[in-house]
């Protein structure tokens, strides 16, 4: 038997269509649904969820630098982590740097190897990702992934200095990353998007 929709009559009812394959007899049958409207029914087993990432930590999310934060960040990197920290410091260079950084670190998060964390990320961070990651189904982890040539704009969100109980100081950069997929391959065959991405 071969069911088709043929027509919707009204909102509420709906005309079927009935085949027998040896008879090619067509009967109607007047159907009425109670749902309203608005309510509907997936029919997917490949929902655009399974194509999103949820938020791995508890981060606001930032779209663009503010320039109030980005005058704070040049002043904290060229008055105080250059004369007291660290005297060849580049922000620009560190940009660089800690796109190989997200590289590595995404990879082990794919790959959902912890271990490979330890040194890079902090303990408490990392416990934070074993449980967001063991939520992902198998396509979400392999959107964790992100190759160094597909971010196309990076910015130091919050650049700070840090001190804790027994007066130890470091610098703290908070930073922010823009990727799209395939960037590096569009680049080598020069299909760029019609987009300047910086």
């Amino acid at each position: 038997m071969n069911l088709a929709l043929r027509q919707v009559l009204t909102r509420q009812s709906f005309r079927l269509c009935d085949r027998y394959a040896h008879k090619n007899v067509a009967k109607q049958i007047p159907l009425t649904s109670q749902c309203s409207v608005i309510q509907y029914r997936k029919y997917s087993d490949n929902p655009t969820e399974s194509r999103r990432l949820p938020q791995l930590m508890e981060f606001p999310p930032v779209v663009w630098p503010s320039f109030i934060k980005f005058v704070k960040n040049w002043m904290f990197s060229n008055f105080i982590i250059r004369p007291y920290f660290d005297q060849e410091f580049s922000l620009g260079e560190f940009i660089e740097a800690s796109k190989h950084a997200v590289q590595v670190v995404s990879d082990a998060l794919q790959q959902s190897d912890f271990k490979a964390l330890e040194g890079l990320v902090e303990k408490d961070a990392i416990a934070a990702l074993k449980t967001a990651v063991s939520k992902l189904s198998v396509s979400q982890r392999q959107l964790l992934a992100i190759d160094k040539e597909d971010i196309f704009y990076a910015f130091p969100y919050q650049v700070g200095v840090m001190f804790d109980d027994s007066d130890k100081r470091w610098v703290e950069i908070t930073m922010c990353y823009h990727v799209l997929r395939g960037l590096k391959h569009m680049k080598e065959s020069g299909d760029l998007p019609p987009v300047s991405l910086g």
